[in-house]
């Protein structure tokens, strides 16, 4: 059986039809614009399977709607030139919200096969049944005509066709309690499908609620987890006590950190070249638990936390002009990966 959808679902699907092929048109106008961004293609190559599955579009067009707009926001940033690591997190977005449309379609297909089926074979056994016993009665009002002189004969002719009726009556019985263990599994099929969308929206929310921490910290997700990079505007030149400036700046990574109690961080000290190697290792580590310290008293567990220092060694940029010495000079949070995490490459 075929899921049909409704009037409103039609309208729906139209219009979401109609946007995924504006956004295919809209690509395509922006293919030849520099810096392809292989996540991007990914997100849009997933995206292109999924809306040519007649199946998505008809039974899940709100989600590839929506999948179809993260798409065109990726693509925007990157036309607009934005960073790798903002357009990486977009395509990321997006090809989650292709994952969920697919998932979704999934489900309702599932369930409307399992429906279908359960429906027509009841009406299939209870035909049958009803066939049977409507046999039976006409051969019984067959005999009553055609015997009505012979009572033996009826009479015998009786017993069978009554031994008969109580057969058909016990498979029709039969009959109606597979109808009901049908309904049953129905039920639980219904249930489970509920369970799985609760679960897509839970999943959903969370993504997006971890996406909202991660910008709000301007963090970035790479292989080693979520980074969020602190500016030596910290410190003072030369010194690791924390400005008034460096511990208000500290609360949203305490807040992260205890919204999500499951995660664990590492603090990293670097600084320039400037100085001996010696004091740039000490400064370093001074400064990196000069941050752990400051979690700590914003009611962060110590335990969750631990410090590195590497120096100057690990330069991100050159320390041959002031402006690469200062992005050198910095002290790097970086929150452990989680299953569901997505690595920008």
């Amino acid at each position: 059986m075929k899921y049909l959808p409704s009037r409103n679902s039609a309208a729906r699907i139209t219009l979401a039809a109609t946007a995924v092929a504006t956004l295919v048109a809209g690509l395509s106008a922006c293919s030849s614009a520099p810096g392809r961004n292989p996540a991007l293609d990914q997100a849009r190559a997933s995206f292109d399977a999924v809306q040519m599955q007649g199946k998505v579009v008809t039974l899940a067009p709100e989600e590839l709607q929506r999948a179809a707009d993260a798409l065109r926001t990726a693509e925007a940033a990157r036309v607009a030139g934005e960073s790798i690591s903002s357009v990486d997190h977009l395509a990321y977005l997006a090809s989650q919200r292709v994952s969920i449309a697919q998932d979704t379609a999934n489900s309702r297909a599932a369930l409307a096969v399992t429906a279908g089926a359960a429906a027509e074979r009841d009406r299939m056994r209870l035909a049958q049944r009803t066939q049977e016993a409507d046999t039976a009665q006409n051969q019984l009002a067959n005999a009553q005509r055609n015997n009505a002189n012979t009572q033996q004969v009826l009479n015998q002719q009786l017993a069978q066709s009554q031994q008969t009726a109580a057969q058909r009556s016990a498979e029709l019985a039969l009959a109606q309690q597979n109808a009901a263990q049908q309904a049953a599994e129905l039920a639980r099929a219904a249930a489970m499908a509920q369970d799985d969308r609760q679960r897509l929206e839970r999943r959903n929310a969370q993504l997006e609620d971890l996406q909202a921490q991660i910008r709000d910290m301007n963090g970035r997700q790479t292989e080693r987890g979520i980074v969020v990079t602190l500016g030596d505007l910290l410190f003072a030149t030369g010194q690791a006590r924390l400005q008034a400036d460096g511990a208000r700046n500290l609360a949203k990574l305490a807040e992260f950190l205890k919204r999500n109690p499951e995660r664990t961080a590492a603090i990293e000290g670097y600084t320039d070249s400037v100085g001996s190697e010696s004091a740039n290792q000490t400064l370093s580590d001074r400064r990196a638990n000069a941050v752990l310290d400051e979690l700590v008293n914003q009611g962060v567990a110590g335990g969750r936390l631990r410090t590195e220092a590497f120096g100057e060694s690990r330069p991100v940029a050159s320390n041959d002009n002031a402006s690469g010495r200062q992005m050198n000079r910095r002290v790097e949070v970086i929150f452990a990966p989680q299953a569901g995490d997505v690595v920008m490459k």
